[in-house]
């Protein structure tokens, strides 16, 4: 395994941390509290390439390795996490399914937009009765002549307001189980798609997830992804991929709360002497930091299998949940360590330890990381 990056990668690692810095961390408390990402911060992301990470260089985007995304998301993790989910979730499962199973013409046909950030993805997959038990889909699609005709519901769809494109989850024969689900490309303009709720969450301010109703949403054969009855596979396969990049995040907002604490810790005064010379915080600090430090090398390790096309199944289970036990961990001891500060909404580190807690919680909760983690186990010591 190689962990030395190039000085390509490298440069826009810097560039996107300069734009952390001076544009989107000012800008952290308006969206906050307006619930909204600045215009300003979504275009100069589009013209810095974020939204086209995962894209290869042949459709407009960046091209770049899964240990190179990354190395980005990890910067990405040390802002607002509500700007940062929607960039991840376009690059991540918002975009993965295309570029790994669309065809050729999919790719040329969609890609390029959704690149530049003309054009926002979305993965559609949970349902009021299928979220972690994702093969219990309502959503029914219906072969008629040149077209699919879906009709359900979808719930929770992160960027669902502000996405143009959808990868979508239906059960096209109800009678196969998991291998009668199908996954389609679906544009937002089609016949019979409509947006439902935006819900109000505890978190992710600036990141809005909504419901989409299908009612005889007219979906063209041509935007099947990856051939009828392979949409659980591709569903496994899309989320498998995106959790080293979740990790990554994860990494990034545990870091950027270690900082916090010791800059804080070295500052704020405590019977007389700085909290750093306490003894209970230097032991709250040392384990956040061995914490980061072992999640950083397992995230690193798992996105170097990715992009040597290894299976990592169990490892990207298990990565994203030790990268989210880590940031809800480091978030507590990081409000704990601020005392009454880490408590007055004013400052980061409620924010953080409000968004940390959806992490256990999306792309698949902890349980159902555990559940893979054993079924690979028992496959292996069978």
């Amino acid at each position: 395994m190689d962990f030395n990056f190039s000085e390509e990668i490298l440069a826009i690692k810097k560039n996107v941390q300069d734009f952390i810095t001076n544009v989107v961390d000012p800008e952290a408390q308006t969206i906050e509290e307006e619930n909204e990402l600045p215009e300003h911060i979504l275009e100069m992301s589009k013209e810095m390439g974020l939204f086209g990470i995962s894209i290869p260089e042949e459709y407009g985007g960046l091209g770049l390795s899964m240990l190179d995304k990354c190395l980005i998301y990890e910067e990405l993790g040390k802002t607002h996490n509500g700007y940062t989910t929607v960039i991840g979730a376009h690059t991540g499962i918002g975009t993965v399914g295309i570029v790994e199973m669309g065809t050729e013409e999919q790719k040329k046909k969609y890609l390029p937009d959704m690149a530049s950030g003309a054009r926002l993805g979305a993965f559609a997959l949970t349902e009021p009765s299928a979220g972690s038990h994702a093969y219990n889909l309502k959503t029914r699609a219906v072969r008629k002549g040149d077209k699919y005709i879906l009709n359900g519901s979808k719930i929770f769809i992160t960027n669902a307001p502000i996405a143009d494109i959808f990868t979508v989850m239906a059960v096209t024969d109800p009678d196969k189980g998991p291998k009668g689900i199908t996954s389609f490309i679906v544009e937002k303009d089609f016949p019979g798609f409509k947006l439902g709720k935006i819900e109000q969450k505890m978190g992710l301010r600036g990141s809005k997830v909504a419901e989409l109703i299908f009612e005889d949403l007219e979906v063209p054969v041509e935007n099947v992804l990856g051939g009828e009855g392979q949409g659980y596979v591709n569903a496994l396969k899309i989320l498998a991929n995106g959790r080293a990049g979740l990790a990554a995040r994860n990494l990034g907002s545990a870091q950027k709360l270690l900082d916090l604490c010791m800059a804080y810790a070295q500052e704020r005064v405590q019977f007389g002497k700085p909290l750093i010379e306490i003894q209970a915080i230097q032991h709250m600090l040392a384990e956040m930091a061995v914490d980061i430090e072992t999640l950083r090398w397992f995230t690193y390790r798992v996105a170097w299998r990715v992009d040597q096309k290894q299976n990592v199944i169990k490892d990207a289970a298990m990565v994203k949940l030790y990268g989210s036990e880590v940031y809800n961990r480091v978030a507590d001891k990081a409000v704990q360590i601020h005392g009454g500060m880490g408590y007055i909404r004013e400052f980061e580190v409620e924010r953080y330890y409000r968004d940390a807690r959806i992490t256990k919680i999306y792309e698949g909760t902890s349980e159902i990381q555990k559940n893979i983690i054993a079924a690979q186990l028992k496959k292996e010591y069978a």
